[in-house]
């Protein structure tokens, strides 16, 4: 067990490690022959073992490569159904001849070698945050390294977690009174955050629209090979599979990922073959469209209608952000070696060989690709695009529940339902209620609107938004973690220039079907910002409402009211101080537990908080009060409470904090020092090497928490509660303190009590909180708290629910917050 001993008040940068308490951790030394000149016999297997690991390695990365085409190039390698015909719409409609189709590809392929390749590949994939990828990424970053965090209660003590890789604090002369300007004033800090969730926001609106597109343009061969096939039969087709598709998220993409990437893979090599064919047999010439001076005669022979047209070339690089936003799933090197050597070559040579095409035959433009298959193969291929585009819809519907996970945890978005479909992937995710709202506003969509030319306007905006802002945060990310100069940063923005005139040219489309993209992010926006901005004012309420402590002190150690048998755990968002939910319950029934844990679940700007210090615990009052601190840590990406044995980890986390207080006296601290100052890291890794409890355990039913009591009322509850879930099942673990002569006798009587109040019960204790807004307050805040937040609040998943707290342990403390 490795503990660190830290000062973890709030607001506090005083904090210093202790030394080690338990195990250490020991070195594995060779026997010196070396030194000594004698030959080691271990040495000449050196080379046999490196060339092992090395093939190990190698297989991985192959392994992740293959697997990364069913999750995420599903979306961009189906690019090709539609982006001609998005290109030649509108007034461009005019300049449909060869010079204008060889300036089109010209387009196409310095987009996708200057954004895809150079920016993301390149650069922005070798920004992760502790392998995690997507603007939350890069904004968690920017929350560690400079203090732009809204997170409200953000302590010290969690710059010491080993995920949070803090670097030096050296920054440029130019950089540094930027920091400090965003640093010093919220509103700053708010429009950085702001920006964040409009990105995220635009994500969704991506979930949203992504499968919608795919699935009609794959479709719409049905309409190619046969003029019969109706619009009408078209769209009711697309409807089937896209219910089919959302109906089947619940299984997981990690099973299907795997299955679909064959597919994704025989799609990239059809499309480059039939490119190739088209290249070969129609015109050749298209090769010197690779120039960027077709580009120039472009924009000078079609003017400001080839600068609108730009809304459909940027179709040719959606889904590029899925390379960054999945990095986690498959590291860095499978994502750039699969790009590199498969897709980018793909996607050039299918986009090279229907320009080659359409230069011969300009009719076909409205149906580009179908168009330009042999008919010897169309069906085969048609099969195949419909599954390709199935399957990057589903890779796009699995990031927006990331993308709702992630602001959840960062305090942006109301209580959903997780299920992890995965036991070992934690990003792997499924939320039933985004789900059936995606599917809902998916089909509107494919039946509103009918035409994928209007449908691709919203798509692009909403890819080409997602850019910009990874371009704006990626800048910061260069200057304050990286801390490279700020010319890096600035030449590092050409990209952002490039990316605005695309943005310009979709904010041009928004009459033809981009203001879906719009409404979809300013609605979603507005559900974040209204639930951070209630929660805030929540916290804040807590903050000022604390019980004092030399109040409580002054009570004793009965507190002036009867202590029960049984341990209470009272939940609060306050990283310190006692919550006002606490004189509130003693007010009206003047009773509580003989242990009281004071715990905080919070969430940290990090993606995962390693097990072994996910447990920071402390002493609120003197020891003869028995009552506790302890803040569960988790970062954006972590699981919470499912794997049902935390009330376990904590009682042995406290009685291991117990035993080190008396190994380190400084830890205590005094009768009249400061209390809920000083704060331990318990490590739960290996916490029974040092422990003085004997654990036991054994069978039995889901309600531990009365099974010991004598009352026959709770007994008969009990055994109810257990006739109606006969298939919850776990193990029960009892505790006893080892005989220990040397053991202090104060210590060895407080584990007693600790296990004691363990086996009468525990009860959880929470605030159930109605906020509402003063009288004196603004309209607009009356608006945000009474309206919008309180309907949020009672339409989502309460917080008891969230944390997997038994229900028939649960006691809820009514509380009116008056903000």
């Amino acid at each position: 067990m490795h503990t660190v001993d830290i000062k973890s008040e709030e607001g506090s940068s005083d904090y210093q490690p202790s030394p080690v308490v338990g195990g250490g951790q020991g070195s594995i030394n060779g026997s010196g022959r070396e030194a000594q000149g004698e030959p080691d016999p271990i040495v000449d297997r050196k080379t046999s073992s490196t060339a092992k690991l090395n093939w190990k390695s190698v297989s991985a990365t192959l392994l992740l490569t293959y697997q990364s085409f069913g999750v995420v190039y599903g979306d961009l390698s189906t690019s090709p159904l539609y982006v001609y015909k998005s290109i030649f719409v509108g007034n461009l409609q005019d300049h449909q001849n060869p010079d204008a189709i060889f300036g089109a590809f010209s387009l196409i392929f310095w987009t996708l070698t200057l954004i895809p390749l150079l920016k993301y590949v390149f650069i922005v994939l070798s920004a992760d945050d502790n392998g995690e990828g997507g603007s939350f990424a890069l904004y968690s970053l920017l929350c560690r390294y400079a203090k732009f965090s809204l997170l409200p209660n953000q302590q010290a003590a969690d710059e010491e977690l080993s995920t949070y890789r803090n670097g030096p604090s050296r920054q440029s002369s130019v950089a540094l009174p930027l920091k400090k300007f965003i640093e010093k004033h919220k509103r700053s800090r708010t429009v950085l955050l702001l920006v964040v969730l409009f990105g995220a926001c635009m994500v969704i609106g991506d979930g949203v629209i992504t499968p919608a597109i795919s699935v009609l343009s794959s479709l719409s061969g049905l309409e190619a090979a046969n003029k019969e096939v109706t619009q009408g039969v078209i769209i009711l087709i697309a409807c089937v599979i896209l219910v089919g598709l959302f109906a089947l998220q619940h299984v997981g993409t990690r099973r299907v990922a795997f299955l679909f990437a064959p597919v994704v893979v025989i799609w990239l090599l059809a499309i480059f073959i039939i490119g190739l064919y088209n290249i070969i047999h129609w015109n050749p010439r298209i090769v010197t469209a690779l120039s960027p001076y077709y580009i120039f005669k472009f924009f000078k022979k079609t003017g400001k209608d080839g600068w609108i047209s730009l809304g459909g070339v940027l179709l040719s690089i959606t889904g590029t952000e899925a390379m960054y936003a999945d990095i986690g799933h498959f590291t860095a090197l499978p994502i750039k070696i699969a790009f590199s050597c498969i897709v980018y070559p793909c996607l050039v040579v299918q986009y090279m060989g229907q320009a080659a095409f359409l230069s011969k035959n300009i009719d076909s433009i409205p149906r580009s690709f179908y168009a330009s298959i042999p008919d010897a193969v169309f069906w085969p291929v048609f099969v195949i695009a419909t599954l390709a585009s199935i399957v990057g819809s589903q890779a796009i519907i699995t990031a927006t529940f990331s993308i709702v996970k992630q602001c959840h945890a960062l305090g942006c978005f109301p209580r959903v339902k997780v299920v992890h479909t995965s036991k070992n992937i934690y990003g792997q995710i499924y939320i039933p209620e985004i789900n059936w709202i995606l599917m809902i506003i998916t089909l509107a969509i494919a039946v509103g609107f009918q035409d994928t030319t209007e449908i691709g306007n919203a798509y692009g905006l909403a890819c080409m938004t997602v850019m910009f802002v990874t371009t704006f945060l990626m800048a910061l990310v260069i200057v304050f973690v990286w801390q490279r100069s700020t010319i890096l940063a600035v030449a590092f923005l050409l990209f952002g220039l490039i990316e605005g005139v695309y943005l310009s040219a979709a904010l041009m489309k928004v009459p033809q079907g981009g203001w879906v993209s719009l409404v979809l992010a300013f609605v979603f926006m507005a559900i974040m910002y209204v639930w951070h901005y209630g929660m805030q004012k929540k916290y804040n309420f807590d903050l000022h409402n604390k019980v004092p402590l030399k109040w409580l002190i002054g009570l004793g150690p009965s507190l002036g009211i009867v202590r029960v048998h049984g341990i209470g755990l009272i939940y609060s968002e306050l990283a310190t101080g006692v919550p006002a939910i606490f004189s509130h319950f003693v007010t009206n029934l003047p009773a509580f537990h003989q242990v009281l844990v004071f715990v905080c679940v919070k969430s940290v700007p990090v993606p995962y908080v390693p097990p072994e210090e996910r447990f920071l615990i402390g002493r609120v009052c003197p020891r003869p009060y028995r009552m506790y601190r302890c803040i569960a840590r988790y970062g954006y990406k972590d699981l919470q409470r499912d794997n049902g044995n935390f009330e376990d980890l904590l009682i042995q986390s406290i009685a291991e904090f117990i035993q080190m207080e008396a190994v380190e006296p400084q830890a205590s601290g005094s009768e009249a020092g400061s209390f809920d100052g000083r704060m331990a890291v318990i490590s739960t890794k290996d916490i029974q090497s040092t422990s003085s409890l004997i654990v036991s355990e054994e069978d039995y039913g889901v309600n531990n928490s009365i099974q010991s009591s004598k009352s026959l009322t709770l007994q008969s509850l009990r055994s109810a509660y257990e006739d109606e879930h006969p298939q919850v099942r776990r193990r029960q673990v009892r505790f006893q303190v080892a005989e220990n002569p040397g053991m202090d006798p104060a210590v060895s009587e407080e584990l007693s009590d600790l296990i004691q109040a363990k086996e009468a019960g525990v009860a959880y204790i929470m605030g159930h909180s109605y906020v509402k807004a003063r009288r004196s307050s603004s309209f607009l805040k009356k608006l945000f708290i009474d309206i919008g937040y309180s309907f949020l609040r009672k339409n989502c998943r309460g917080p008891a629910v969230a944390l997997n707290i038994p229900h028939i342990s649960l006691i809820e403390v009514g509380m009116i917050y008056h903000v």
